[in-house]
Parts: C-alpha cells; structure tokens; sequence
C-alpha cells in the first residue's frame, strides 16, 4: 500500500494517530504519497510536534461512533454520537428514560434498508448533525 492510500484510510477511517503522523512526515518531507507505506519509518517523526497536532487536531478529525441503545426488552434505537455517555444524555433527552443499556457497534455493520444493503458509516453521510438518532430496531419474539 503506498502512504497515500494509507493516508486518506487514516482519514476515512477516523484514524487520528496515523493520519496526523502521517501529515506530519509528509509536511516535513521525510515521505512522499508514492512511498510504499511498509517502509516508512513513523520514528522519524517528531512524536513532541504529532502529540501537539493531534490535540490541536490539526486535521479536524471528529471521531463519530454508533450506539445501540436498549429501549425495553424488544425496542433498540441506534445512535449516533462522540461517545457512549454523549448518545445516553441525547437518548434520555429524547425519549424522557434512560436506557436498559448501551453498546457500541462497528461502523462497518451492514443492513437491509428496503431493497439496499447499507453500512452505517455509510448512512451517517446523511446525518445533518451530531448526536441523532440513526434508526430504531424491533426484535422478534422469540418461540
């Protein structure tokens, strides 16, 4: 894989620490975009100046995950927030109730929405703002 396919992965993929060493080397001119990513060196880095970027974020990386948060024992509502207490306040704002529970789930998670198949990292482009409310699932009772 060559840095710059590593690098816009970092930023698809919400990886702060890589994509900003990465932007780093590159901005220093110890990397190219066509190097071949498994002989970059990330200790050629100045770890003082990454650590600065990143708390600065530099690369205005806001990492965005997706909840499932459990409404009674068949009704979920997934959420998408910053954090796990961030989508509980929001959910406990919305439906006046904390929830039962609160898991995280990949991004990467496929579903059927109508006729597609769907990701919700794929889904959250839709999104307006952040926290809301991605979708509710009803489990089916079981026999």
């Amino acid at each position: 894989m060559i840095v710059k396919d590593a690098y816009l992965d970092s930023l698809r993929f919400e990886e702060t620490a890589l994509a900003h060493y990465i932007h780093h080397l590159l901005l220093e001119k110890k990397i190219s975009l066509d190097d071949d990513m498994s002989k970059i060196d990330l200790e050629q880095a100045n770890h003082l100046k990454v650590r600065e970027m990143i708390q600065n974020n530099v690369l205005g990386i806001h990492k965005i995950r997706i909840y499932s948060l459990k409404m009674n024992q068949k009704d979920f509502v997934f959420i998408y927030a910053a954090s796990q207490q961030e989508a509980i306040q929001f959910y406990t704002k919305a439906f006046h109730q904390t929830p039962l529970n609160c898991h995280e789930y990949p991004l990467d998670f496929q579903f059927a929405r109508g006729n597609e198949v769907i990701s919700f990292r794929d889904m959250r482009k839709e999104c307006k703002s952040i926290p809301a409310i991605a979708g509710f699932y009803v489990k089916p009772y079981a026999r």
